[in-house]
């Protein structure tokens, strides 16, 4: 993975064409790259956000922010009353609730 204005570029090898073709994976926008080294690859993932964010410019809208921090989770109601009287439990927010649940979940599968 790679990493550039905190947009995250995936590449992976097409062995017909024998390049590298790569995306940006955490947005809702399009935006992809490629080239035939590894140095390439990465300046065009870097030329392809610079771009994108030029383009945004450009057409007088705000660039797609790579996360916000903000997301909606549907659970069951039964769920959603075992987490919420949990955290009261534990004296913190649903929010931190979850926010712990899933950083526990991403340090196991490290």
């Amino acid at each position: 993975m790679m990493n550039y204005k905190g947009y995250i570029g995936k590449a992976e090898y097409d062995g017909d064409n024998h390049i590298f073709a790569g995306i940006v994976v955490n947005t809702r926008a399009v935006i992809t790259f490629q080239g035939t080294t590894v140095e390439e690859l990465e300046k065009e993932f870097h030329n392809s956000v610079d771009y994108y964010i030029e383009w945004c410019k450009k057409d007088g809208v705000e660039p797609e922010k790579p996360y916000s921090g903000k997301f909606n989770v549907r659970f069951s109601p039964e769920l959603h009353q075992k987490a919420a009287i949990r955290a009261k439990i534990l004296g913190i927010s649903l929010n931190s609730f979850v926010e712990k649940a899933v950083e526990d979940e991403l340090l196991r599968a490290e």
